[in-house]
C-alpha cells in the first residue's frame, strides 16, 4: 500500500471505515492507521466520523496519465515516447537524467504529485505540497551543440502563458525563467514556490507573485549533441497554511481560474512543449522573442541586477533573439548593457 493508492480511494468524497479501506488495500487495520496519520505531515486534511470512517476534507484532483494522453493532439502523441506519473519523488528532472544514463529520456515526460528534494537555480533546494502544484520535466535529445539552445527557458515560460491565457490568466514574465501573475487586490496570491516552483526570492515585487519557475538542464558536447531536461512547477491550488510558511510572493492557477482542472492544464502544457521543442533546433528562440517581450513583467521598470554580492541599478528592456536580456544604466541610460543569464539574477527595485 501507497499514499497515492490510500488517496486515491479516499479522493471520491464518501465515508470509508478503516476495515473498508484495509480491504480494499490489501493490509491491516492498523496498517492503514499509519498510514492515515501520515496523510497530516503531507498536509491533506482529513475527516474522521465516529460510525462511518474517513474522507479527504477537501477534494484532490489526483494526475490521471492515461486522461492527459488522451486529451493530447495527434501529433504531440506522436512525439511523445512515454509518459511517467509518480505519487512521489526526489525530483522530477533527476528522474529523467538518469533515464538519459540508462540510454532512454528522448522525448519521455514525467508528472509527479511531489517532490521531496527538487532543485532550483543555484542549487536551491525545497517541497511541495501533494496534489497541489503541477510538477513536470520533459526530456528532449538535441543534434546540435548547446549553443543552439540558447533562450530555451525563455520560449518554455511562453508556451506556459499561452496556455494559462486560454483560461483567462493573466501571466507575465520574469527574465530569465519565472513565471509571475499579478497579486489580487488583497494580495490574495501571496507567498512562493522557488525556480521550478518552489520557495524562492525575487518571484516578482510590486504587485506580481510567483506562479511557476523553470529550470533546464543540460549535458552533452558543447558543439555536439546534447540531452536536454526541462522542469517546471506551476502552483496550481496551495493551501494557506502553506502559503504561511514562506515570506516570498506567490500566485496560484486557481487564484485566477479556480476550475481548471490540473489533468486538463498538464495536457495542454505537455502539447505546447512537445511541439515547441520538435522544432526549437531549427527555428532557435527568435521565433519566440516577441511572444516574451509582449509578456515581459519589468520592461521599462527601474531594477537591480544582482551578481553575488554586488548590487547594480538599471532599467530593464527587451530580450533580443539569443534570449539576453538588455538593459540600460547610467544616469539618462546612456549605457546599454546585455545580460546573458548564468548567476545573474534580476529584480524589480521596491
Amino acid at each position: 500500500m501507497t499514499i497515492g493508492e490510500l488517496i486515491r480511494l479516499l479522493s471520491d468524497g464518501e465515508f470509508h471505515s478503516g476495515q473498508q479501506l484495509g480491504d480494499k488495500l490489501g493490509v491491516s487495520r492498523a496498517a492503514v492507521w499509519k498510514q492515515l496519520r501520515k496523510l497530516e505531515d503531507l498536509g491533506i486534511p482529513m475527516e474522521a466520523v465516529k460510525g462511518q470512517g474517513y474522507r479527504l476534507a477537501e477534494p484532490l484532483e489526483l494526475l490521471d496519465g492515461p486522461s492527459v494522453v488522451a486529451a493530447l493532439s495527434r501529433e504531440s502523441r506522436r512525439h511523445l515516447s512515454r509518459l511517467f506519473v509518480e505519487d512521489t519523488l526526489p525530483s522530477s528532472n533527476e528522474f529523467l537524467r538518469e533515464r538519459f544514463r540508462q540510454g532512454a529520456g528522448h522525448a519521455e515526460a514525467c508528472l509527479v504529485e511531489q517532490q521531496s528534494a527538487g532543485r532550483g537555480r543555484r542549487g536551491r533546494t525545497w517541497t511541495t505540497p501533494w496534489g497541489r502544484t503541477l510538477m513536470c520535466s520533459v526530456g528532449w535529445r538535441f543534434d546540435s551543440g548547446v549553443a543552439a539552445l540558447e533562450g530555451l527557458s525563455l520560449a518554455i515560460g511562453v508556451v506556459l502563458a499561452q496556455v494559462l491565457e486560454r483560461h483567462g490568466l493573466k501571466p507575465g514574465l520574469k527574465w530569465p525563467n519565472d513565471v509571475l501573475l499579478p497579486l489580487g487586490p488583497q494580495g490574495s496570491a501571496q507567498q512562493g514556490l522557488d525556480e521550478q516552483g518552489a520557495t524562492g526570492q525575487g518571484a516578482g515585487q510590486q504587485g506580481f507573485g510567483k506562479l511557476a519557475g523553470i529550470l533546464v538542464e543540460m549535458s552533452g558536447d558543447a558543439a555536439g549533441p546534447c540531452e536536454v531536461v526541462l522542469g517546471m512547477g506551476i502552483n496550481v491550488d496551495l493551501p494557506e497554511s502553506f502559503r504561511a510558511k514562506i515570506d516570498q510572493p506567490v500566485a496560484c492557477v486557481h487564484d485566477q481560474a479556480p476550475g481548471l482542472s490540473r489533468n486538463v492544464l498538464a495536457a495542454e502544457l505537455l502539447d505546447g512543449l512537445l511541439g515547441m521543442l520538435a522544432g526549437f533546433e531549427e527555428q532557435g528562440f527568435d521565433a519566440w522573442r516577441d511572444a516574451w517581450n509582449a509578456r515581459h513583467a519589468f520592461a521599462g521598470w527601474d531594477i537591480e541586477i544582482i551578481r553575488g554580492e554586488q548590487r547594480e541599478l538599471a532599467q530593464a528592456g527587451d530580450v533580443d533573439g539569443s534570449g539576453n536580456l538588455w538593459v540600460r544604466k547610467g544616469v539618462d541610460g546612456e549605457r546599454q548593457e546585455r545580460l546573458v543569464g548564468g548567476e545573474i539574477s534580476v529584480r524589480a527595485r521596491p
